[in-house]
């Protein structure tokens, strides 16, 4: 129950640097002749839905291309089975792998509706929590800023390699609706002698 359980977790904290490096390095970049994934994301994908009013699908046409290919779901997760197996052969103990297959499962699950959503959004439950609120401005930015905020989930991994940003440096034409939180830089106002931040 302990191994499984710690899989679980390490399986989530995984998957958000498994996130970074697949979206920074294989989706924003060709990798030799593999170009698929470039090309369906930072070519199609980011020229379709920009960070203004265009985030939000404007053709039908191309709510098609917000979601990966059905069959990146069990090959990325697989991919991420890799370390968990060769850490369960090394302790003799395969009960990591259950936990580890579930949350990454969970991950790429969580990954694919958020962004649905973000880019489609039709009020649903999960569009009016503060959780999504606050992902969905960190995602508008990266559509701002290509090389910032990789992970769409769980932003750990932009934490620790310092592709995190919470707001823009330069005001921007951003994407609007009740989902969507204003990422624009403060504004700096003089009160008295007295600098203050406003949104």
């Amino acid at each position: 129950m302990f191994f499984s359980i710690l899989g679980f977790v390490s399986g989530i904290i995984f998957a958000s640097f498994f996130e970074w490096v697949l979206h920074r390095y294989v989706m924003h970049r060709p990798v030799g002749r593999f170009v698929y994934p470039f090309e369906a994301h930072a070519i199609v994908h980011h020229r379709t839905f920009k960070a203004d009013h265009t985030y939000h699908l404007i053709h039908e046409a191309d709510k098609y291309t917000i979601p990966m290919a059905w069959w990146n779901g069990p090959v990325l997760v697989l991919c991420c089975q890799i370390p968990f197996l060769i850490a369960s052969i090394m302790m003799g103990n395969y009960w990591l792998l259950p936990g580890s297959f579930i949350s990454c499962s969970g991950y790429y699950a969580a990954y694919e509706y958020m962004h649905w959503c973000m880019h489609l959004p039709k009020r649903r439950n999960l569009e009016r929590s503060w959780i999504f609120f606050r992902l969905n401005g960190h995602h508008l930015l990266h559509h701002r800023y290509m090389h910032k905020n990789f992970n769409v989930v769980l932003p750990l991994a932009d934490l620790f390699t310092g592709t995190l940003m919470l707001r823009s440096k330069i005001s921007f034409a951003q994407a609007q609706g009740a989902p969507v939180p204003n990422v624009q830089p403060r504004i700096k106002k003089k009160v008295g002698d007295r600098e203050t931040m406003s949104a």
